[in-house]
């Protein structure tokens, strides 16, 4: 071990720490987690798909945001149209070759979304090139954008119709709380 390596207590503290901060935060969005499920139960009800994306571990809970709707998060239940942007690395490498990786997200969304999808990104930064580039594609195809953000929401908090900022802790602690709003979501769309 490294001379300024942590002790466990103090990653252990750390982590509960950052964890406190993030759960006070999500209790205070009440409103903004009803916007966003009223926001996709519309989409879908209307036969709207949802799109997401993300990169890095954001990228990992966007695949797992389409896969519980396309799939099933707990009950057997008609699938939803969903489809992650991340997952389909023909794609993303054909664009990111071709066009640049600030395109591998907008090229996509220029081809697939429709007007009353709804594009979720998600980004602990708010400020990756290709995660802007696919809210400004999403919003000149008329798809709703809903953002997952972390620390003030970058410039993706103004491109985003309904910004779901998360501040005020650090990244790995806004992709746990950004897990549980997914978690939420998903638990909203199951059958009554």
């Amino acid at each position: 071990m490294s001379p300024s390596a942590r002790t466990a207590e103090a990653c252990i503290e750390h982590r509960l720490d950052q964890a406190k901060v993030a759960l006070g935060n999500l209790g205070a969005m009440r409103q903004e987690l009803t916007a966003l499920i009223k926001s996709v139960q519309l989409a879908l009800a209307n036969g709207h798909m949802i799109l997401t994306c993300g990169n890095g571990g954001s990228a990992a809970e966007a695949l797992h945001l389409s896969e519980e709707l396309i799939g099933r998060y707990r009950s057997s239940r008609a699938p939803l149209k969903s489809i992650c942007l991340c997952a389909d690395t023909t794609a993303l490498t054909c664009i990111g070759n071709d066009f640049g990786f600030d395109h591998i997200y907008s090229r996509q969304v220029e081809g697939l979304a429709s007007k009353g999808d709804q594009l979720i990104v998600l980004s602990t930064s708010g400020n990756s090139p290709n995660i802007l580039r696919a809210l400004e594609a999403a919003k000149m195809r008329g798809a709703g954008t809903i953002g997952l953000l972390g620390a003030d929401g970058g410039k993706a908090r103004a491109l985003c119709d309904l910004p779901i900022v998360v501040a005020g802790v650090d990244g790995a602690a806004v992709q746990e709380i950004h897990q549980m709003i997914i978690h939420i979501l998903c638990e909203s769309l199951e059958p009554a």
